[in-house]
């Protein structure tokens, strides 16, 4: 069946994760995304954090499957003359280099748009080109902190928090495929190629608007009335560390199940939304709650909230995490359980959906690894493994027009 993206060639020049979430989701979609590598080492993830000896190890598996691998010597002429072919074959070029790294190899903008004016170029960078911190070399943690997100995350009594979610990485990587997608798009109707670039610090901040907006208003009004220090604690002129409260006006708080005292994820999230309110009342047999003017409002329940978050928890200590979700549910309570790693690996539902997927590879054997997130009624993208170190040059360079002699001289000369 065709694809969306069949007939799309992409050369991915980046490594670690950002880009490679990015070229991977795209070719899930159809796209041929051929990974550039030095040869010999290749992308660094390949080798780090290894579960085997001497096998790829899962970070780089789990962010470059579908993809075909090409090893490739850009410092040699013959390696920028291979480059020049498959440049003028394809539609994107995507890379995550450091500042400058493309033209000193003899790549340009200004080359690649000669070479191919229909080609997009798209960069992920750490701070947009021109901010002041652009030199800076940027990693997932760092972006956090530059992008606000770590800030406004953790308990008010700590230091700020990094997320185990990968927002400056895979979130900047996702933003970059909607450029990229977007100016494919453009290119139909102007027929020309243009430069797509996507900052990590910027990829993090636009998922902490909600913050942004915190700050306006707390400019305005010098507190903010969802967070657990209104109304008795203080508030200083930047948004605070809010713990496990609701980023949307929403009270809600993690909150101790059955088992708690030996599994640390014992816990639910519950929220406390207002059309809810009875509903809540009555599943944790409070139902005089309901009309009690102490209660019955938002504003009413906010100075005692944790009171309230205490009364839920006393009815949860008999109940599992399941447990709990599955009574109140019934109840439509906004809620979830504290899932795990091991927990979602093991998910039926996210198995039977794709976005669990069990894929066989040539050296390690079977892995797990996240599928498509994105799902469509006449598509069902199937997760392949990733590619061994070089493992379509010979099949690439033949798609270039290299004959058996040309590809042996190629590797003699060391430029693949």
């Amino acid at each position: 069946m065709s694809k969306p993206l069949d007939g799309i060639k992409i050369i991915d020049f980046t490594h670690v994760q950002a880009g490679p979430a990015c070229t991977q989701m795209l070719a899930w979609f159809g796209a041929d995304v051929i990974k550039v590598e030095r040869p010999g080492s290749g992308d660094v993830t390949r080798t780090q954090l290894r579960d085997i000896p001497d096998v790829d190890a899962l970070y780089f598996t789990m962010l470059n499957s579908n993809k075909r691998s090409l090893t490739l010597d850009t410092k040699t002429q013959a390696g920028k003359e291979v480059l020049e072919k498959l440049v003028r074959e394809s539609d994107v070029l995507v890379e995550n280099f450091g500042p400058g790294a493309l033209d000193r190899m003899g790549f340009s903008w200004e080359r690649l748009n000669e070479l191919n004016p229909k080609m997009i170029v798209a960069s992920v960078k750490g701070f947009s080109d021109g901010h002041h911190y652009d030199d800076l070399k940027v990693y997932e943690n760092v972006a956090q902190c530059a992008g606000g997100a770590a800030s406004t995350t953790g308990f008010w009594d700590g230091p700020p928090t990094i997320s185990a979610a990968a927002l400056g990485d895979s979130n900047t990587g996702m933003h970059l495929a909607i450029g990229i997608l977007t100016a494919l798009i453009g290119r139909d109707k102007t027929g020309k190629g243009q430069k797509v670039a996507v900052s990590m610090q910027d990829s993090v901040l636009n998922l902490c608007r909600v913050k942004l907006r915190d700050q306006q208003r707390l400019d305005r009004l010098g507190f903010l009335e969802e967070y657990p220090q209104y109304p008795h604690g203080e508030f200083s002129d930047v948004v605070p560390r809010g713990g496990n409260a609701g980023g949307g006006g929403q009270p809600g708080w993690v909150l101790k199940c059955k088992g708690w005292e030996t599994d640390p994820n014992a816990y639910i999230y519950f929220t406390i939304q207002g059309h809810a309110w009875a509903p809540i009342c009555n599943a944790i047999g409070k139902p005089e709650w309901v009309e009690d003017p102490a209660y019955n409002t938002a504003q009413a329940r906010q100075p005692h909230i944790f009171d309230i978050f205490n009364t839920i928890e006393a009815w949860l200590a008999d109940k599992t995490k399941f447990e709990a979700v599955d009574i109140l549910r019934k109840f439509d309570i906004p809620c979830a359980p504290v899932l795990t790693m091991k927990e979602l690996a093991n998910d039926p539902s996210l198995r039977a959906s794709g976005t669990i997927a069990e894929v066989p590879h040539k050296e390690r054997g079977t892995y797990l690894t996240v599928g498509s997130p994105i799902k469509f009624s006449d598509l069902k993208p199937e997760i392949t493994a990733s590619p061994l170190l070089g493992e379509h040059t010979d099949e690439i360079l033949a798609g270039l027009g290299y004959n058996e002699e040309q590809i042996a001289a190629l590797k003699d000369a060391r430029a693949v």
